[in-house]
């Protein structure tokens, strides 16, 4: 859930408010949405280590991800990313990632709405990812859309084939 603001924040403002607290913004359509709760790091992490040992060289993965997926009002922050090494090295050293990295996921918090989720998934899949995942602790299971329309959710017992080649039993991800 966005915080409630009087006006629209720009890229530019968000760029020169101070870091407090570590903390590290999301900018949603203009709004700053504050960063998630611990549980949710180490959902971030386990993830983080499974891609990292299936993509070896293919690639970087990274978590608590920032990009611009749209120049003024956008400024997203993925659970996990996984970028390819071409369009890593291609990052300019000062500046930051445009468009969206080829795989987000995002790890469900309770507070983001089914809209949000929608909406991000959008501006992701509509801006450079190929994939975006979801991945729901409660139900233990990861939905995954691709940017040609299709969504497929994984459940226990599955795997899920990735982009860069390989796969990650869904069993995995939730420690079962």
């Amino acid at each position: 859930m966005a915080t409630t603001t009087n006006r629209l924040v720009t890229f530019a403002e968000l760029e020169q408010m101070p870091d407090t607290d570590d903390r590290r913004y999301e900018l949603r359509h203009g709004e700053l949405v504050p960063p998630t709760a611990h549980w949710h790091v180490q959902t971030q992490l386990c993830l983080r280590d499974l891609l990292e040992a299936a993509a070896h060289d293919k690639g970087v993965v990274l978590t608590e991800f920032g990009f611009r997926t749209l120049p003024e009002y956008e400024y997203r922050i993925a659970d996990v990313v996984f970028i390819s090494r071409e369009r890593w090295d291609a990052m300019p050293e000062n500046g930051y990632f445009e468009g969206a990295p080829e795989l987000v996921i995002e790890v469900l918090p309770r507070r983001n709405t089914a809209a949000e989720m929608r909406d991000k998934q959008q501006l992701c899949l509509e801006n450079g990812a190929k994939e975006f995942w979801v991945v729901d602790r409660l139900s233990r299971q990861v939905e995954v859309s691709t940017a040609d329309g299709r969504t497929v959710i994984y459940k226990s017992g599955q795997e899920i084939p990735l982009l860069f080649g390989g796969a990650i039993a869904v069993d995995q991800i939730f420690g079962a």
